[in-house]
């Protein structure tokens, strides 16, 4: 399967970073990010699973819900502001 490849900006103090860990690691900047990002996420995936856990509880299938969830309005804030239209 082929890798897409998706840009991403970083300032310029971690671009230095990552330029300086690939040269002294001999690896691309590329790798490094890539390692970086993994390490990163196998760190914190407790914290990750815990967030999508936390998320998917606040999920009931409803629209509102949906929208209390991604504006952190309670059910009754969205009634207050004229809830949802059918």
């Amino acid at each position: 399967m082929a890798t897409a490849l998706a840009p991403i900006k970083i300032d310029s103090q971690t671009d230095e970073l990552v330029s300086q860990a690939a040269h002294f690691l001999s690896h691309s900047k590329k790798e490094i990010v890539d390692l970086a990002v993994r390490e990163y996420v196998d760190n914190h995936r407790d914290e990750i699973h815990r967030g999508v856990r936390d998320a998917l509880l606040q999920l009931d299938g409803s629209k509102k819900s949906v929208v209390s969830m991604l504006t952190g309005f309670s059910s009754d804030d969205v009634d207050d502001l004229g809830g949802l239209s059918r």
